[in-house]
């Protein structure tokens, strides 16, 4: 699957699957809301690429998006019974954001 090429794998997600866990930890290290994580999948550019270095128990990804209000985020997830699940979220570094572009 090439990186922009998320169409396929988004097909089978019906929502998202929060807990007090991942969405406190988001927010407490990072300062990322779970609102804005969602969000981030529904703006475009959307990027998303396998995260090989993880996907050891289950498949993981990165995606490469935007917030409403233009926020740039790194995210890891998986998806788990059809529903995303965010593993952890960030600002993108420089590197990312140079890529993102």
């Amino acid at each position: 699957m090439g990186a922009h090429d998320h169409t396929r794998l988004l097909e089978q997600v019906k929502g998202f699957a929060w807990d007090e866990a991942n969405v406190t930890k988001n927010w407490e290290r990072h300062q990322v809301t779970h609102i804005e994580c969602e969000e981030v999948f529904f703006n475009n550019p959307l990027v998303i690429r396998p995260d090989e270095t993880h996907s050891q128990e289950e498949d993981r990804f990165i995606a490469l998006g935007r917030t409403e209000l233009d926020r740039k985020l790194f995210i890891v997830f998986t998806i788990r019974a059809q529903k995303l699940r965010v593993i952890s979220a960030r600002d993108m570094n420089k590197k990312e954001r140079k890529w993102y572009r």
